[in-house]
């Protein structure tokens, strides 16, 4: 075998590796992430019958 073809089998191996754990560790991190409740609707607010900075 070429020190070329041991070179790119090297570096397509560890990429390999190296996408699997980062699968494993995203898929796990998925999993165990709490769930996210959507918060309560708020209350609409009340408005004035008239503006702060009109004269009365």
């Amino acid at each position: 075998m070429s020190l070329t073809m041991i070179i790119v089998m090297l570096i397509s191996g560890w990429l390999a590796v190296a996408t699997a754990m980062l699968w494993g560790v995203l898929r796990i991190a998925r999993r165990h992430h709490p769930h996210h409740h959507p918060a309560q609707p708020l209350k609409p607010a009340t408005t004035p019958d008239h503006h702060a900075s009109a004269q009365v």
